[in-house]
């Protein structure tokens, strides 16, 4: 089990790599097998060459995030943090709930938001 401060480091990293213009930063912090599922309820990506793929267009999309609340730990292998995604003409309220490995990456990021959630 992973420190709750280091998964906590990991997703700043995870929020500033993005605010950076910097998908590599970001998708560094992924093992090679890791799973995306955004939103949930879609397909997953799986391993590191469909998670490079979204997170360079996410980020080449302009997307900025912003923080709505501390990022959350846990006594487990997860933490969670809830923020507002902005994008170029919509605004997207999320809360991602990432799952970590015994090495410190991610092996799981699940991100948890609806219709409801998108501002146009």
């Amino acid at each position: 089990m992973l420190p709750q401060e280091q998964m906590k480091r990991t997703l700043q990293a995870y929020v500033d790599g993005f605010n950076s213009g910097d998908p590599a930063a970001v998708t560094g912090l992924f093992a090679d097998d890791a799973v995306v599922v955004d939103p949930v309820g879609n397909p997953p990506m799986e391993g590191r060459a469909a998670i490079e793929e979204f997170y360079g267009n996410a980020v080449s999309a302009g997307a900025k995030l912003s923080l709505d609340a501390p990022i959350r730990g846990s006594h487990g292998d997860t933490a969670a943090m809830a923020f507002t995604i902005d994008v170029p003409g919509m605004r997207i309220r999320v809360i991602d709930v990432m799952t970590f490995g015994a090495d410190g990456k991610i092996v799981r990021m699940e991100a948890h938001w609806g219709p409801d959630d998108v501002e146009t």
